[in-house]
């Protein structure tokens, strides 16, 4: 049995966009163990490249800072234009987006994150669909 798999919505699929491997790695253990589907990505066109090859993903959880052709603001506006009915939830050590910036009702977790912390912003944009 998964711990917290009975708190989220079954069957929820995050995709976790984030350039720092272990970072990556970290985060997406984290979410698989709580029972979520996890996709990974390491940029924002890794990640759109996938959203459009991938089945449905309810949230998108991207950081902020990336290198590549766009960081992940743009991603966040890119995915809302496109797939709106994908949930939205930045996070970043540096950067502070004003609630203005964030696309849709989408949210913002700052790094470093408990995972209570993150499992937490998840389920209430889950809630929120």
């Amino acid at each position: 049995m998964h711990v917290g798999s009975m708190t989220q919505p079954s069957g929820s699929t995050v995709l976790i966009v984030e350039d720092e491997l272990f970072v990556r790695m970290i985060g997406a253990d984290a979410l698989a163990e709580a029972g979520y589907s996890v996709l990974e990505a390491s940029s924002a066109d890794e990640a759109l490249n996938i959203l459009e090859t991938a089945g449905e993903v309810q949230v998108l959880f991207t950081d902020i800072r990336m290198p590549g052709s766009m960081d992940g603001l743009q991603l966040a506006e890119v995915v809302h234009e496109r797939w709106p009915r994908i949930r939205i939830l930045l996070t970043s050590g540096d950067i502070r987006p004003s609630r203005d910036a964030i696309p849709d009702d989408g949210r913002f977790l700052a790094k470093p994150y408990r995972f209570d912390s993150l499992s937490r912003e998840l389920n209430s944009l889950l809630a929120g669909q």
